[in-house]
């Protein structure tokens, strides 16, 4: 078992591997992709403060924001 820890950075990474799309994005829409980009980031400050609680939280909150991007868009796989 990889751990709560491994598993915050296993989702960071995934989010940054899918954050990038290939179809063109609104200002809306690049704004909420933003948006997710700043929540993967505190994740990741939280991290390594070792708040694993506030650190999953953001890096959930950040998904769910690129999901609902990627439903718009129609891309529903993730790399």
């Amino acid at each position: 078992m990889e751990g709560v820890e491994g598993r915050i950075k296993k989702d960071i990474d995934i989010f940054y591997k899918n954050v990038k799309f290939d179809t063109e994005l609104s200002e809306e829409e690049k704004k909420v992709v933003e948006l997710a980009e700043m929540y993967a980031k505190d994740s990741q400050a939280w991290l390594e403060k070792g708040d694993l609680y506030t650190a999953f939280s953001s890096i959930s909150y950040a998904h769910g924001l690129l999901d609902a991007i990627r439903k718009i868009k129609g891309v529903d796989e993730y790399k």
